[in-house]
């Protein structure tokens, strides 16, 4: 089996439906002086808060402040590790500071910090195929070379390690999943792909207003070769009506099968470009109506 070929079996087993659990670690690191220690450990519990509130396939787990250590955290994500499918999520979100000493990466925390490899390769242990991690720290930029994989998405505050002040970001990440305006294709599910535009616009928003240089970059690297879908086949959050539906187990199938559909409809648009154009739009044409069918089974 080849590369594509492994990497196509993997985008299967990650959108087939039906029993999908998503396991969020939130972790608020170290503050360094009280005002940061309540900012990163609010901002926590209120990721928490909105995660919990997604639906029963989501399990929530947040570490902050003197329980948010490196022995915490693996611990945290062995546990995943023994308990994740193939078919199932992973949401990994750092909140606090990032330090970088020009060859690596640390997430600050109370005792020893945890460096971008270690993380990687506590991650890399985790079976789930489709994982996402919002690394919210200054310097986080240079995360992403150790913690990308094809089928992980990275989120950054900062574009590189040399952004090292306190960020913005993580506060509109988190509003981005507030707010209905971040679903901008009206389809009640947040995808890391439209939570990031969302929160990367208002973080450019925060420093014009203010009238001040931007000392962060926020970045999204979503793997290759097929970044775009990867970040927006993973469902953040559920709001609205799927979100209520996603309790529901017969609705739930149906929306299963509605993401599979969009996902889908992106990797042949995608293939456009290598396709005779009768061919695309009879494939195109088949999704589109197995999906308006599948939508109106939802509306029901």
């Amino acid at each position: 089996m080849n590369e594509w070929s492994r990497y196509l079996a993997c985008v299967f087993l990650a959108i087939s439906p039906g029993y999908a659990t998503t396991f969020c670690l939130t972790v608020a690191g170290l503050g360094g002086e009280p005002d940061y220690e309540q900012r990163f450990t609010a901002q926590a519990l209120e990721m928490e808060k909105i995660l919990k509130a997604a639906g029963p396939d989501v399990q929530v787990q947040t570490l902050s402040g003197a329980g948010a250590t490196k022995t915490a955290m693996r611990s945290a994500l062995e546990s995943i590790s023994h308990q994740a499918k193939a078919q199932d999520a992973v949401l990994v979100t750092l909140i606090g500071h990032g330090t970088f000493d020009g060859t690596d990466y640390k997430f600050n925390l109370p005792g020893p910090d945890i460096s971008a490899t270690e993380l990687a390769t506590l991650l890399d242990r985790i079976p789930a195929t489709r994982q996402l991690v919002v690394n919210g720290t200054s310097a986080s930029g240079a995360s992403v070379h150790a913690l990308q994989k094809p089928t992980r998405t990275v989120i950054t505050a900062t574009k590189s390690g040399t952004e090292k002040n306190a960020t913005a970001f993580p506060r509109y990440w988190i509003e981005a999943l507030r707010d209905p305006a971040a679903d901008t294709d009206k389809n009640e599910v947040i995808s890391a792909l439209e939570a990031f535009n969302f929160a990367q616009a208002r973080t450019k928003q925060f420093y014009d207003a203010n009238k001040r240089l931007a000392t962060e970059h926020p970045t999204l690297d979503a793997g290759e070769p097929q970044g775009p879908v990867n970040a927006g086949r993973f469902a953040v959050l559920r709001i609205g009506s799927v979100q209520i539906a996603s309790k529901d187990p017969a609705k739930r199938a149906l929306l299963d099968k509605r993401e599979q559909l969009e996902v889908d409809i992106d990797q042949l648009k995608l293939q456009k470009a290598a396709m005779p154009t009768e061919v695309y739009k009879q494939q195109l044409q088949k999704l589109l109506l197995e999906l308006a069918r599948t939508q109106a089974e939802l509306d029901q």
